[in-house]
């Protein structure tokens, strides 16, 4: 890194892809006869993310520019109505919370509708019925953005924020919603069932809500941190749902921003170094910790958790450990449950487009667990790289333009249609027949293997 580089933090901007990458269509002018340009995904990630991003010089190392998305104190206006949903998988039953984003209003009454209720986060209020039925009657073809959040976090999270605010103004054109995950963003556990990693089974009922509340609308995907393996593990990607013409896909594309990728890898870089496993850590640990002591008496009813061990859990490997997650879930070891979850298999059985941000100085998202490789084969995916930037540091101006450029500029009918048989490139170059390369399934295993361990 040169003097100025230094002096300014600019950070290089890098893109790993196929070299057969997707092709995508833009839509059709005004002028019929006009031909209509034709690029790759590649290059129209490039197009999107600047080729710098500009980091603060105070925030000089990865632990500080993750520091800095908690504690940045920046008032960003972003209204939420939350919606409960009863899940619809008996193996998993129980309820879970939606926030979907509302239009912010100077108006008094309107503001007044927007102080939280009890125990919900900042401009967080449920659903009023009529309200709701309003919300649900709308007709047009607004693209929506669903989000899935980081651990322990919710649609409070500034950096969720950031994200919505530029997409949801009036200019943006944009609906959104956050899927808080079960426990979190002030959510009540009616079960015992809390999440996992690969807890896709609440995304995947939501997708269609969507799909059959508003036909009309373009879904689009993106998750943060853990939010983004469970966006990357679920089945609403993959192959099962594109039809021979695509129009049966329920995702158009889709962000992963700070994607662990491999659980076990960030679960060992965070034990490496004192400020991973007494800082990051003991953070998530406790965080972790408090919705299970906020839902104590219904966890304990329906599962096989003792109180005590709850009580002594001090950092996030003793909740996945025998504590939590582990007899909850039915794996032997954490190691086990990070193996299951992490997605980079997963990823491979992506068949929509997608962009992954990571920043190499990332202490929880490590840069030994990004899938460089698998980028390079999967013609459906654009990994952007810097050298800084930390867990979560930068996203914004990337996302927003790859969004808004990709659903208002982009025949996202025409491209899937133009892409039906690309397909991801062998690992291995040979002479091996076609069954013989199909072998390889990075959809081996799906949530719904593993059964939730009630008591007996």
């Amino acid at each position: 890194m040169n003097f100025l580089s230094c002096l300014f933090r600019w950070q290089k901007v890098s893109f790993h892809y196929c070299s057969n990458s997707y092709q995508i269509l833009e839509k059709q002018s005004t002028s019929e006869s006009a031909d209509r340009s034709q690029k790759s995904f590649a290059d129209f990630c490039k197009e999107c993310v600047p080729p710098f991003c500009s980091l603060s010089p105070v925030l000089f190392n990865g632990h500080l520019q993750t520091a800095w998305t908690q504690f940045d104190i920046e008032d960003i206006p972003v209204y939420y109505k939350r919606k409960l949903f009863d899940s619809d998988d008996s193996s998993y039953s129980g309820q879970f919370s939606v926030d979907f984003v509302v239009r912010p209003c100077v108006d008094n009454r309107v503001v007044s509708q927007t102080k939280p209720d009890a125990e919900l986060p900042a401009r967080t209020t449920f659903f009023e019925p009529q309200e709701e039925i309003d919300f649900i009657s709308t007709e047009d073809s607004r693209p929506i953005l669903l989000v899935p959040h980081g651990m322990s976090g919710g649609s409070h999270e500034t950096y969720i924020q950031h994200a919505l605010a530029p997409l949801v103004t009036h200019e943006g054109g944009w609906e959104a919603c956050v899927i808080n995950s079960r426990g979190c963003a002030g959510s009540k556990l009616t079960t015992g069932l809390l999440y996992k990693a690969r807890s896709t089974w609440d995304f995947r009922q939501v997708v269609s809500w969507f799909k059959e509340q508003f036909p009309n609308r373009p879904l689009f995907g993106m998750g943060f941190s853990i939010g983004a393996v469970m966006l990357t593990n679920s089945d609403m990607t993959m192959r099962q749902y594109l039809a021979e013409e695509g129009s049966n896909c329920p995702l158009r594309a889709a962000v992963m921003v700070s994607n662990p990728w491999k659980l076990d890898f960030a679960s060992h870089a965070l034990q490496r170094s004192w400020i991973g496993s007494e800082i990051y850590s003991k953070i998530l640990g406790h965080n972790m910790k408090n919705i299970i002591k906020r839902n104590k008496d219904i966890i304990t009813q329906t599962l096989r958790i003792d109180p005590e061990a709850v009580e002594r859990i001090n950092y996030v490997q003793n909740f996945d450990r025998s504590e939590i997650q582990c007899p909850t879930w039915g794996y032997p070891t954490e190691d086990a449950y990070y193996r299951d979850a992490s997605c980079v298999d997963t990823m491979l059985a992506i068949r929509i487009p997608f962009l992954a941000i990571q920043a190499l100085d990332d202490p929880i998202a490590t840069k030994d667990a990004i899938p460089f490789a698998e980028f390079n084969k999967t013609p459906f995916g654009v990994l952007c790289v810097t050298p800084g930037g930390g867990h979560l540091g930068w996203f914004e101006a990337g996302t927003t333009n790859f969004l808004n450029k990709l659903a208002k500029e982009v025949d996202l009918d025409e491209s899937i249609k133009l892409n039906k048989n690309l397909d991801i490139e062998p690992l291995v170059k040979g002479e091996a027949s076609k069954e013989r390369l199909q072998l390889f399934n990075p959809q081996r295993l799906q949530p719904g293997n593993l059964k939730l361990r009630a008591k007996l």
